[in-house]
């Protein structure tokens, strides 16, 4: 460390541990605990840049972002009590996505502990079920090494959110640090030979396989081994998460349109990087027969053998009746397992494979009508047939809603891995402004567009103000259809009615923006969607286009993860 045999603050030890760990932004809202961090990136040679927010879970969401694009940690500062307590849900969201992010934190007084100061609170508690570790640094000489810490334990696999509050002595205290080497993330875990060789064999005797590449994949620098196995071996594949553009869009082994039938009639299916939760049917495959009876009866078959691949044992699910299960590297995994099982012609390429296809290809053009259409209010799939042709294959593609968003995931493809962000399996809103303030930042070339519902907009718009304080030009189109979609259409088929689920009609989140200093319009028509949008990417400035779209569509979903 620089400072190494030098009596520093604590606050400028944090920062030279932080950027020793390849920290660049931090994302913070002031509070007067943090503020030796704020100097120590201030005065720093060259200075730390500073992104404040106007709320915690924004500042949280965004190192989130930070660290789903640029696979290194990103870093939140959190003032003391409420400060933390209004992160909590992101840090939550981190959690889940495996995301590694370091929350660093202020903390109440020691000397004065228990005597009622401002903002008193033993935060690790809070934090401990939802972080990979949650803990306190009291002294001023080892702020430096705890935050390397923080660092190391979030980049190993499997990645997570670490969260350290330090006291206000240690903080403003000033030490001579202890030696704070660059800390590397723990190694990476060869996957084990016979594992891979269960696996082969799997592969050698399947009929119909299907490979689910997720989030995971790409976090752990996958993508491209993960590509070449599944070229190699010719496998079906249906992107999940940030596996999303792994194969880009017309890769004739992309089925992810045809995900039904895929899962429907696959006999083995080999998740990679994903959890076997609520969006891959927790698990279970299969069980649907390719041809049904003649006499009209219910057809059976085997459920699939499920194959999971993880970057951590700790990942292996426990709740399936796994028929294969690999831990490690999931570049070498997929390195290992394309050696291991390549065959010259694998024989679902002559049935199989060409049914995925072409049952894709038909959904695709299901679609087209929906995607011009001219239907008033305004289809939402409008929106996407306007919006794919103004991507670059490279832009950075948020989704933060439900019905808006679904649509989203179904219908734009993003063109390269790493593109593609949403909240994840937690599911929780309010993740698009602080997404979009750091994929400007990460990729400050590239176009960045963010997909938000109306309820979604209501977590974070005001941090358009940050969008536009900090010069940060996003382009954001609002699917505004006036109610909570994802809850008012099912109640109403559940119970025949539905409570707490309108919005106002109409609102102008539009006028919202232009007050804090972005750029905005609203559309009513479907001829006004892409002129509105090429305005949009024109401008350079912070952009939303509201979209008023028809409140009775639904979209076609099967669960709501229950």
């Amino acid at each position: 460390m620089s400072d190494q045999g030098k009596a520093v603050h604590g606050g400028a030890q944090a920062v030279a541990a932080a950027r020793q760990h390849g920290a660049e932004v931090m994302f913070t809202l002031s509070g007067g605990h943090v503020f030796p961090v704020y100097d120590g990136a201030v005065t720093a040679d060259p200075p730390m840049r500073i992104i404040d927010v106007r709320h915690e879970q924004t500042a949280v969401f965004a190192a989130e972002a930070t660290a789903r694009l640029t696979r290194s940690p990103g870093l939140a500062v959190l003032t003391a009590g409420p400060g933390v307590t209004n992160g909590v849900s992101a840090v939550t969201t981190a959690h889940f996505n495996g995301s590694p992010v370091v929350v660093l934190a202020g903390r109440a007084s020691d000397s004065r502990w228990g005597s009622g100061s401002l903002q008193e609170l033993d935060h690790p508690p809070l934090l401990a079920p939802v972080t990979k570790r949650a803990w306190t640094e009291h002294s001023p000489g080892r702020v430096g090494a705890a935050v390397a810490e923080a660092f190391r334990l979030a980049a190993t696999p499997h990645r997570g959110p670490v969260f350290l509050d330090v006291s206000l002595e240690a903080f403003f205290g000033t030490g001579d640090p202890t030696e704070n080497p660059a800390a590397e993330p723990g190694p990476a875990t060869a996957p084990d030979p016979e594992s891979i060789a269960q696996v082969a064999r799997l592969v050698a005797t399947a009929a119909r396989p299907v490979l689910v590449l997720g989030s995971d994949v790409w976090m752990g620098g996958a993508e491209l081994a993960a590509r070449q196995a599944a070229e190699e071996l010719k496998l079906p594949v249906i992107a999940n998460g940030q596996g999303r553009g792994i194969l880009p869009p017309g890769h004739p082994l992309q089925i992810t349109r045809a995900r039904s039938l895929a899962f429907g009639e696959a006999d083995l299916v080999i998740v990679a990087g994903a959890p076997l939760d609520f969006r891959l049917g927790y698990g279970r495959f299969g069980g649907r027969a390719a041809t049904p009876p003649a006499d009209g009866a219910q057809a059976e078959a085997p459920l699939a053998k499920v194959v999971h691949l993880a970057d951590s044992a700790s990942q292996l699910a426990t709740h399936v009746d796994l028929a294969g299960a690999v831990a490690g590297d999931l570049a070498g995994v997929f390195s290992a397992l394309a050696d291991a099982a390549a065959v010259a012609s694998p024989p679902w390429t002559t049935d199989w494979l060409p049914r995925l296809q072409a049952a894709a290809r038909l959904a695709v053009e299901a679609d087209a009508p929906l995607l011009h259409s001219q239907a008033q209010p305004i289809h939402p799939l409008r929106i996407y047939g306007e919006l794919a042709p103004l991507l670059e294959p490279d832009a950075v593609l948020i989704g933060d809603g439900g019905d808006f968003v679904s649509y989203a995931g179904k219908h734009l493809e993003p063109g390269q891995p790493g593109c593609w962000l949403d909240p994840g399996p937690y599911g929780c809103l309010g993740t698009g402004l602080g997404y979009a303030i750091a994929a400007r930042l990460a990729r400050p070339d590239k176009q960045v567009v963010l997909l938000l519902g109306d309820g979604a907009a209501g977590f974070s718009l005001m941090d358009v103000d940050t969008l536009v304080r900090h010069g940060l030009p996003v382009v954001m189109v609002c699917g505004n259809n006036g109610i909570w979609g994802l809850e008012k259409h099912p109640m109403q088929a559940l119970y025949g009615y539905d409570v707490a689920a309108d919005l106002q009609p109409g609102c102008r989140y539009d006028l919202v923006v232009a007050a804090l200093g972005g750029a905005a319009e609203l559309v009513t028509q479907p001829e006004e969607v892409g002129p509105a949008l090429r305005r949009a990417f024109d401008s350079g400035v912070p952009y939303l286009v509201n979209v008023l779209t028809d409140p009775k569509d639904a979209y076609p979903r099967s669960t709501m993860g229950v």
